[in-house]
């Protein structure tokens, strides 16, 4: 019996030790694991995993959201520009107290006010930003006009810095004086249909022109249903007569009135009168057939609740 104990020692020793060293192999490979989870993770988890045991498995900390920053779309300075060269022109170094002249330092606190000769032509009538283009971030160059009583323009080039938020402006530099924008060429006109001038649709226009922009017998009566549209008030004309109508569509130019629901636009050439003079006026408008006569549907050149649709 001894010696089959002793066998069954010696035999369990071995098969102890082989246990053992599995047992150590596979907390090795879990260390391993750990290590690789934790690279993948972060170095803070890589830190965690570490101190801790090959066996412990810690979930690393969920990653912050990143912060977004949205700059507010900035607002043209134009406006800002066309009051600042308004100002200056209107100013002189031998009255750098005037009121045009500090508004104008307020403006451009770095900028020299002009100095104009005795007896010099006044400052402009009128002055007006006509183009503005953002170079940089936050960084403009605005076109402004300024016309004199003589008919003189001249055009100034006025670079302007704003802030992140649109809000504040300051003029960085002096202005220039630069040539005036090119015309642009003018594309062909839809309008190519002529509207007899003794037609229905002729008429319809001019009774609705007539109403509109003088204030007789109200405009309500001409609309299409679902159309919200009130006369110029105070009215400003006397008189309003009919000039010429181009169309769009061939309906328009159509003898008598086409089926209910056809729609045309149409180009009306006015002249209005009041006790200052004739005035010639232009007026694009939709209108709908309905029940043999046409109705407005669209002012395009007016204002309405809805936009002038029905």
């Amino acid at each position: 019996m001894s010696s089959g104990k002793a066998s069954e020692g010696r035999a369990a020793g071995p098969m102890a030790a082989g246990i053992e060293l599995e047992r150590m192999r596979r907390r090795v490979r879990l260390s391993r694991l750990a290590l690789l989870g934790a690279v993948a993770t972060g170095p803070v988890a890589l830190g965690v995993a570490v101190l801790s045991g090959p066996t412990t498995v810690v979930a690393a900390p969920a990653a912050k959201p990143a912060t977004v920053r949205t700059t507010a779309v900035g607002a043209d300075p134009a406006g800002y520009a066309q009051l600042f060269i308004g100002a200056w022109l209107r100013s002189s170094t031998d009255d750098a107290t005037s009121a045009q002249a500090r508004f104008a330092q307020s403006l451009a606190p770095d900028v020299d006010l002009p100095d104009p000769a005795a007896g010099a032509h006044p400052g402009p009538v009128s002055v007006s930003a006509v183009r503005s283009a953002q170079r940089d971030a936050g960084q403009w160059a605005v076109t402004v006009a300024a016309q004199y009583a003589d008919g003189q323009v001249r055009y100034f080039a006025v670079p302007v810095a704003a802030d992140e938020s649109g809000g504040s402006f300051t003029v960085t530099g002096a202005p220039g004086v630069v040539a005036g924008p090119n015309r642009a060429g003018v594309p062909e006109s839809p309008y190519s249909v002529t509207v007899p001038a003794e037609g229905g649709l002729s008429s319809a226009v001019g009774e609705f022109l007539g109403a509109y922009l003088t204030g007789s017998g109200g405009v309500d009566r001409y609309l299409a249903p679902g159309v919200r549209l009130s006369s110029v008030s105070p009215a400003p004309y006397t008189a309003v007569g009919v000039q010429q109508v181009l169309a769009v569509e061939e309906a328009a130019a159509a003898e008598g009135v086409p089926g209910d629901g056809t729609t045309v636009r149409v180009l009306v050439q006015v002249e209005a009168r009041d006790g200052a003079g004739r005035w010639p006026l232009a007026y694009e408008i939709g209108l709908k057939a309905r029940s043999g006569r046409w109705e407005v549907a669209a002012l395009e050149s007016g204002t309405a609740g809805n936009g002038g649709r029905s």
